[in-house]
């Protein structure tokens, strides 16, 4: 224990490890790390070649493939760092997006089964749910190559809109020669669609607010406002960009005597699912090129999704003398690598910095926060359960010095879905909710067992570890009052 949030596994617990492992935890929280396979997934992470620093979990984290979810790792770019698609995750760019409205309670409340039953009608959702439009193969690598620029572009939203986005909605870089056509088939389908598991569209009430000046430079002035909180990803083409290029990699790997792995790169790595490659190898470049296209294609599924959101509520609303306004906060990805410029033992370096089940939470001042809020820190959105609430935050100097600009995700899973659907019954969530002044509705009724709020850490424990460690800090929490589910 360095202090009271942060645990430390030194690097001296395995002789196969090239830095230290750090928890950012509580002592009310250890014991769900520690009867997790996380806490091994640390340490290695921590065996990779070229870190600029340690193997890195949020409170948020848990069991994942190869990197724990809600951990962070940055590897040198120009002194042997590698990249790992584990690193990354299989839903690139799975995200956050959340949108103010002018709109209060009392106006929202008794409408709130019509919205989110409109909203379900107007933003397809589900396992293999399709796009309200169809786009063809051109079309496509536009996507992958603009983001939410190209939804933008063919009406859906404003310009304004890319402005508040991280990367304004497009990552550069992307190479749609790298997506294997696999990849597109599945992405062609789905473009503008929800998908399922712990995606999600809620509408939210702020039932908080921490500190006044910076919510107010994020659009939110009063308990009781209205707020959408948007949580999707890449759906199938991200998944198949992952796999593919894990497969790829899996090749270059030969099991050896003592049960690890060795590569042609001169990589040793304790676990298969860490195959990684070194930066600045066709290998990396070309994961980089496909990841980064997937991040687009998300940017623009959740710019779809917002436009139809906002068609929803002029719908719903037309006729009750109300003019509903939707105004873009911030869109932030949490299942990515980017090529950053941060402080590594005083100097600054290039480092590829890996976010799995981590949100950026960059400090007042940095050049790529909107101007809008360049003053108070990047916004940082950290979903909860569907049942207790989420939390906008903002980055600190803090997460600059100590993550490299990383944070917390959401609340973290505690439960696996398997056992929450043996635990949960369906009517009993939906039951519970309502309790709550919830109103849920959802594609699929083993979707509310999986994903029920039992199944994950308390959201306000893993908030008091992130504004308490200094990775991001308070700004207002938000409380569902109605949640479409995939």
């Amino acid at each position: 224990m360095v202090d009271d949030f942060t645990y430390l596994i030194p690097r001296s617990y395995r002789k196969d490890m090239n830095r230290d492992g750090i928890f950012f935890t509580s002592g009310k929280m250890i014991d769900s790390i520690l009867n997790d396979q996380a806490c091994e997934q640390v340490a290695n992470v921590a065996t990779l070649p070229g870190l600029a620093g340690p193997s890195m979990a949020m409170p948020d984290v848990h069991w994942g493939y190869g990197f724990p979810i809600g951990g962070v790792a940055a590897t040198l770019v120009d002194d042997g760092g590698v990249i790992s698609p584990g690193g990354v995750g299989f839903d690139i760019n799975c995200g956050v997006r959340l949108l103010t409205t002018n709109l209060t309670e009392d106006q929202v409340r008794p409408l709130a089964r019509q919205l989110a039953d409109t909203i379900f009608k107007n933003v397809p959702s589900g396992v293999g749910s399709k796009a309200r439009i169809r786009v063809d193969q051109r079309q496509l690598d536009m996507i992958l190559t603009d983001g939410a620029g190209w939804a933008v572009e063919e009406g859906f939203g404003v310009e304004d809109d890319l402005l508040h986005m991280e990367e304004n909605g497009a990552i550069t870089g992307a190479d749609p020669s790298e997506v294997s056509e696999k990849a597109k088939r599945r992405g062609l389908p789905q473009v503008g669609s929800l998908g399922a598991g712990n995606h999600f569209l809620e509408i939210q009430k702020v039932s908080e607010i921490f500190d006044m000046e910076a919510a107010k430079a994020m659009g939110i002035h009063d308990p009781g406002q209205i707020t959408v909180l948007i949580h999707t990803g890449s759906r199938g083409l991200g998944y198949q960009v992952c796999q593919d290029r894990v497969r790829d990699l899996e090749q270059l790997y030969a099991r050896d005597g003592d049960g690890s792995y060795s590569s042609k790169f001169d990589i040793r790595i304790p676990d298969r699912q860490l195959v990684a490659a070194p930066l600045g190898s066709k290998e990396a470049d070309s994961y980089l090129g496909a990841m980064r296209c997937a991040a687009n294609y998300a940017w623009a599924n959740r710019q779809l999704i917002t436009h139809w959101i906002r068609e929803s509520f002029n719908e719903v609303m037309k006729g009750t003398g109300l003019d509903p306004e939707l105004d873009m906060v911030y869109d932030i990805a949490h299942n990515i690598a980017k090529i950053e410029e941060h402080d590594v033992d005083g100097q600054r370096k290039k480092v590829c910095v890996h976010r799995k089940g981590a949100t950026r939470s960059f400090g007042p001042g940095h050049p790529e926060i909107p101007e809008a809020y360049r003053d108070v820190g990047q916004p940082v959105l950290i979903p909860g359960d569907m049942g207790t609430g989420s939390y906008l935050m903002a980055g600190t100097e803090i997460a600059m010095k100590k993550t490299f600009g990383s944070t917390c995700h959401g609340a973290g899973r505690v439960l696996s879905r398997s056992k929450a659907i043996r635990s949960f019954k369906p009517q009993t969530v939906i039951d519970m909710l309502a309790s709550r002044g919830v109103y849920v509705k959802a594609n699929s009724p083993k979707v509310l067992s999986e994903e029920a709020p039992d199944a994950y850490k308390n959201i306000d424990d893993v908030i008091e570890v992130a504004h308490g460690a200094g990775l991001s800090k308070k700004v207002a929490k938000m409380v569902p009052i109605a949640v479409v589910k995939g």
